[in-house]
């Protein structure tokens, strides 16, 4: 992709909600092979990446006209879908699989469940909310798009238009200051 993609895609994206459909056809021409990856990366079966990329793009599709260019570039937003579909098959294990006669949910309850188990979670996840609210904003920006969206460095590298050195130094010192920020507020790292 080159430097003018994400405005590329934003037009494309749209002409799309306006119901184009050569423009969503050259939508998916471009953007289709790198969120293939991103699904493979996380179901690492090909029949059900292809199957995820085809329900993704039918939901960009019709939600082409939700997409806010203030809140990130275009294949961000069309990643976020196809991953989040693609952890949500992989939580399934890929298939469901009947449960005759409870054999697999047999022992399953989580004795550890509790109230208070459960507001410790919750406030870890305020920490390291504030946390990555005092990176900078291209540490921030870096980490989010490696750990949420599955981008390795060099797809961070390339979708930020920067240098591969100067991306993997964000996400070191970025880490870093998470790590000291939760030290110091006395949230444990899981």
């Amino acid at each position: 992709m080159t430097d003018d993609a994400p405005d590329r895609l934003a037009r494309l994206l749209a002409l799309a909600a306006r119901g184009d459909r050569d423009a969503f056809a050259a939508l998916y021409r471009e953007t289709g092979p790198k969120l293939f990856g991103v699904s493979l990366r996380i179901v690492r079966e090909r029949h059900l990446a292809e199957e995820i990329l085809q329900e993704s793009f039918v939901a960009i599709w019709r939600r082409a006209g939700d997409y806010e260019p203030a809140r990130g570039t275009p294949l961000t937003w069309m990643a976020a879908i196809v991953r989040n579909r693609s952890l949500d098959l992989a939580r399934r294990g890929g298939r469901e699989v009947p449960d005759e006669e409870g054999l697999h949910t047999a022992g399953l309850a989580d004795e550890t469940a509790s109230p208070g188990a459960d507001l410790e979670r919750r406030t870890a996840a305020h920490g390291i909310a504030e946390c990555l609210g005092e990176l900078e904003a291209d540490q921030r920006q870096s980490i989010a798009l490696a750990f949420f969206h599955g981008l390795t460095h060099t797809e961070l590298a390339a979708h930020l238009r920067r240098p591969l050195g100067t991306v993997k130094t964000h996400i070191r010192r970025g880490l870093a200051r998470l790590r000291d920020c939760l030290a110091r507020g006395g949230v444990t790292e899981a």
